[in-house]
């Protein structure tokens, strides 16, 4: 449908629980008000639906894989005012996808992400006690500081996976935003977790604009991927188990 001159695409869900298009809503418009990435508009927003401007899609290309990479650089580098911080005009938890997802502050992002994106998942995730162990022993080695570096909390998509990240004529528009301050990895390890198109030229170019990437990044890109392995294996069980013990093994090697 179109309102004006802005085709729109609708997304209804009957009683939807509070506050689950108004997140979004609020997401969309503080990561495009930093005007690097193109994020879908916002033109409505209720209880149970939110309307976005509809992006029109087209073919991936080398040139608008190096472009989002340096644009994305430059919307993490907008910032958030902590580690877990909402959107701004949000002061309440989020989802990503239909999970819950809590938008709570912490000092350091070792303590937020031990605390607020693993263990809230770890008790619903049918992960068994072995594997359990494993990621307990991650979140310690998370909360004790073993993982933390100088960068500042980004101001980060938190749900970047290929299905949010849509190729149009003039470059990269994202929509479904779980927006928050974050660590700027997060968002380049969820690119990498389910085949995001010219990935290679994104994190490259990425990497030549930032000046808050580790050296050892890539090696960093399993732990940030523990998250939405867990949020998964919550959601669809199976593999994602597996998956989200296997990451966190390969995250705590990097712990010695």
């Amino acid at each position: 449908m179109y309102e004006g001159d802005v085709d729109v695409f609708r997304k209804h869900r009957p009683a939807a629980p509070r506050g689950f298009f108004a997140v979004e809503a609020a997401g969309l418009r503080w990561l495009g008000a930093v005007g690097a990435v193109r994020v879908a508009q916002v033109i409505d927003v209720g209880e149970e639906h939110i309307a976005i401007e509809r992006l029109t899609e087209a073919a991936p290309t080398p040139a608008h894989a190096e472009d989002f990479g340096r644009d994305l650089a430059a919307l993490h580098d907008a910032g958030a005012p902590a580690f877990g911080a909402p959107p701004q005009g949000w002061d309440a938890d989020g989802f990503i996808g239909e999970a819950p997802l809590p938008l709570r502050t912490e000092a350091t992002w070792g303590t937020f992400y031990a605390r607020w994106r693993i263990e809230p998942y770890l008790a619903e995730s049918g992960i068994d006690a072995r594997g359990r162990a494993v990621l307990e022993r991650l979140a310690e080695a998370l909360a004790s500081g073993t993982f933390d570096d100088a960068a500042p909390p980004a101001r980060i998509h938190g749900d970047l996976w290929s299905g949010n990240v849509l190729w149009t004529p003039s470059g990269v528009g994202l929509i479904d935003p779980a927006a928050h301050g974050g660590h700027r990895i997060t968002d380049l390890a969820m690119l990498a977790l389910f085949s995001t198109p010219q990935l290679g030229r994104i994190h490259a170019a990425y990497a030549e604009a930032s000046a808050h990437l580790p050296a050892h990044w890539r090696e960093l890109v399993p732990l940030h991927q523990v998250h939405p392995l867990l949020v998964h294996a919550v959601l669809f069980g199976g593999g994602y188990r597996a998956q989200a013990v296997d990451a966190a093994q390969r995250a705590l090697a990097l712990a010695g």
